[in-house]
């Protein structure tokens, strides 16, 4: 799409590269699309998500989730056929350079990625992923990079010493993201989770049973004004001060994760009561935890915690598949603009053998 307005969008047509000694091809299969991703788009340029995959002056490829499988290789260890899920362009083929290959997978070194988050480098092998389900597969597409966030936003709030000395009010309370973090949060029991979302998302986000209360936003001013907590993945600056202000200097902790509401973003205001807006940035919290647990403590514990997680969404989640350019445009489009039924996220593919 087009980095000065991301709804013009276009697809190229062009030959599978060929690979060099020391890379691979990478075949794409399928991959979601999501909220998620357009959050990348919106914050292309600040956190560098153009950089994974360049596109000519102008132009950039929003980043997905998908699978992938090597289609050629230079290297013995990573023989072709090999089935892998990571972060892929919404393309027919990705050229990688494989380095550190491991039973569980390897990193792109390209020279490109270099300094872009190693955790987005990283290219898992379904057949040594603990977390790994074949028949969750659109799941893992669509939810498992969501879940992964929220999963380390839990984390993050229970070893700050913020859960249990007050309630958790997460805004877009009917997204993957924050309906994940209030699944985990339900199941730790220690206070109340306040949901926030838009009228229409009112009925869905109380209907999912992980929220103790759910408030559309218009009823921010209703909400108890205790000690409280705010996760804010809407990115709605008006909603962000009405929440600032609501619990004043009772806020202990206020997280910027996402931006559902692109076009409400606006500017921080200066002098908000409450704790700082302060943007929780994911890979920061998976250097850390790789450092506290390894590499395998880390995947041994959101594989833990993705099993009950998957099975609570096949009581709600309906996956629509599609093929092709103008199957991918239009499910873009319609989360740009925001006309997505929360129950229903895409697994799309771009190639001729996908799903």
């Amino acid at each position: 799409m087009a980095k000065d307005d991301l709804h013009r969008c276009r697809f190229v047509d062009a030959p599978a590269p060929e690979p060099d000694a020391g890379q691979a091809l990478l075949a794409v299969d399928a991959f979601g699309l999501s909220t998620n991703n357009v959050t990348y788009a919106v914050f292309g340029a600040q956190m560098s998500y153009w950089g994974f995959f360049p596109a000519e002056e102008g132009w950039g490829r929003v980043p997905v989730w998908g699978f992938a499988e090597v289609a050629a290789s230079g290297h013995e260890a990573l023989p072709r056929g090999t089935r892998v899920f990571g972060y892929l362009p919404p393309s027919t083929h990705l050229l990688v350079v494989p380095d550190r290959i491991e039973p569980h997978g390897f990193v792109d070194a390209s020279e490109h990625r270099a300094s872009l988050p190693a955790s987005y480098n990283s290219y898992a092998r379904v057949d040594a992923d603990p977390g790994y389900d074949p028949e969750h597969e659109a799941q893992q597409m669509l939810l498992r990079p969501l879940f992964f966030t929220s999963y380390l936003i839990d984390d993050f709030l229970e070893d700050s010493g913020l859960l249990g000395a007050g309630a958790v009010v997460v805004s877009s309370a009917s997204s993957k993201t924050a309906s994940a973090l209030a699944f985990l949060l339900s199941r730790r029991d220690q206070g109340e989770v306040i949901g926030l979302t838009s009228p229409r998302g009112t009925d869905f986000a109380r209907g999912l049973g992980v929220y103790d209360r759910v408030a559309s936003y218009g009823e921010i001013s209703s909400l108890p004004p205790g000690p409280a907590t705010y996760v804010d993945i809407a990115g709605n600056a008006d909603v962000r001060s009405q929440v600032h202000r609501r619990f004043g200097e009772n806020l202990a902790h206020s997280a910027v994760v996402g931006a559902t509401h692109h076009d409400k973003m606006g500017e921080v205001p200066e002098g908000l009561p409450g704790s700082p807006p302060t943007f929780f940035f994911a890979p920061d919290r998976v250097a850390k935890r790789g450092r506290d647990w390894g590499r395998e403590g880390l995947e041994r514990r959101l594989a833990e915690a993705w099993r009950p997680y998957v099975e609570w969404t096949d009581g709600w989640l309906e996956v629509i598949e599609g093929r092709g350019p103008e199957a991918t445009e239009r499910a873009y489009l319609d989360l740009l603009e925001g006309n997505i039924d929360p129950a229903r996220a895409h697994v799309l593919s771009l190639s001729a053998g996908g799903r």
